[in-house]
């Protein structure tokens, strides 16, 4: 229940992360015994670079402590949707924090709304909507993938956040997404490989004062196809952003600098005067911001757009007729 109630001390079935480095990091359940290859039930002992950890050894210790393994240390923490994102099992290609901050704002998610994600995929984006709408809103989350379906089902349940989604087997391109959620939605996500085919059925799940639609895709193509579509289907506001995240640091560097007061010239010959080499640059300390050597990759093109109430579509539409 690790991601329901901030907690101080792990209990045994936690879902916990295991930190040994911003770039070595771990998720485990917290079980005294686990099955090996054989079938068998053995004790649970998980391996890492400084050495071996016995599971069993982690409950009762406080959130954020310092752990001893056989060859070294880590930190155990308790796990968020950004710590998730990073260790999380890929089923799929997932969605990462710097997209997903993007997402949750354009959509405007608050607590009590409910909303759908097609696409659950690995379920990185859906940890992260159901605590923007927690503690009374709730999700929809679709995957066409039988498999993947029971697999998110049983995550979220061992995560204690059962009682804020629903996971459905069902192709919502051909389907859309039933009518137990029609006019009841306040925001739907779509992360598949055809949005455009979804974006008439997301009329019926939005309720009659209109939402957010966003969209994600790697292709500028899927958005072009989208965007036409949601033109026609009446969304407004229709924007398509791309975000890249840039580090750039921040320190204290020693740089040569001239020094013009010391300057000494050859006399030899005039007409090729060049600065003696040893009063020609002395070294000082300046505070200094470098930018990174080469930018991380395309990740996706995010699209928001907006559908307006029920009665000014309906206005629209007889302006149109």
């Amino acid at each position: 229940m690790s991601f329901r109630n901030t907690k101080e001390i792990i209990e045994e079935g936690d879902v916990i992360i295991l930190y040994l480095g911003h770039t070595n990091m771990h998720s485990l359940e917290v079980t005294p015994k686990t099955l090996n290859k054989k079938g068998v039930l053995v004790e649970n002992v998980f391996q890492t670079i400084y050495g071996a950890l016995k599971v069993a050894s982690l409950v009762g210790q406080k959130y954020g402590s310092k752990i001893k393994l056989s060859k070294g240390w880590g930190h155990v923490l308790q796990p968020t949707p950004e710590l998730w994102t990073l260790t999380v099992p890929h089923r799929t290609q997932i969605i990462y924090t710097p997209d997903i901050s993007l997402i949750t704002y354009l959509m405007e998610l608050s607590p009590g709304q409910t909303i759908i994600e097609t696409g659950t995929g690995s379920g990185s984006l859906s940890h992260a909507l159901i605590r923007a709408i927690r503690p009374t809103g709730h999700l929809y989350t679709f995957d066409f993938h039988e498999q993947r379906v029971q697999i998110a089902t049983d995550e979220f349940k061992r995560h204690g956040l059962d009682d804020f989604v629903t996971v459905e087997c069902r192709d919502v391109c051909a389907q859309g997404f039933g009518e137990k959620i029609e006019n009841k939605v306040d925001a739907i996500f779509l992360d598949l490989p055809h949005p455009w085919l979804v974006v008439k059925h997301t009329l019926n799940a939005f309720k009659k004062s209109g939402g957010k639609l966003c969209s994600f895709s790697p292709c500028i193509e899927q958005v072009q196809r989208t965007c036409a579509e949601l033109t026609l289907e009446g969304f407004i506001e229709i924007k398509t952003y791309e975000c890249l995240q840039k580090e750039l640091t921040v320190q204290y560097k020693n740089l040569p600098v001239l020094n013009l007061e010391c300057l000494k010239y050859k006399r030899d010959d005039e007409q090729d005067k060049q600065p003696n080499v040893k009063d020609k640059k002395e070294p000082e300390k300046f505070l200094t911001v470098t930018h990174p050597h080469s930018l991380p990759g395309h990740t996706g093109f995010i699209t928001i757009a907006t559908l307006v109430p029920e009665h000014a579509r309906s206005l629209k539409q007889d302006e149109k007729l």
